[in-house]
């Protein structure tokens, strides 16, 4: 895989592997995608933490990993996964649960 500028980070896109609904957008390193693959659950590194971190490791949401692709220039990932709990920290489902309508940001169901 091409390496990104950024400490090697790639955007992963997480989505719902029998929904296709996207769960969130996390930053994955060598380590990552190796630890990843090799346990069949999500790790990724946290930019605000500046660590490796196993998804669900305090809160139980863990992702089960069914497919992992990479895009045509080899710079993102798309993870497949079965969520185990909610994907986001606020207790939503996915982290994309608000929507940009004109100047207001409203909050989805």
């Amino acid at each position: 895989m091409k390496e990104s500028h950024d400490l090697r980070l790639r955007p992963a896109i997480v989505q719902d592997y029998e929904t296709g609904e996207v769960l969130m957008l996390a930053y994955m390193d060598d380590e990552a995608l190796r630890l990843t693959r090799e346990t069949g659950k999500a790790h990724y590194w946290s930019r605000s933490r500046s660590k490796l971190w196993k998804k669900g490791e305090s809160s139980g949401h863990e992702q089960i990993v069914k497919d992992i692709l990479i895009d045509c220039d080899e710079d993102t990932l798309l993870l497949k996964v079965k969520q185990i709990g909610v994907a986001c920290h606020t207790g939503y489902r996915s982290c994309f649960y608000r929507r940009i309508d004109g100047e207001i940001v409203a909050t989805q169901g």
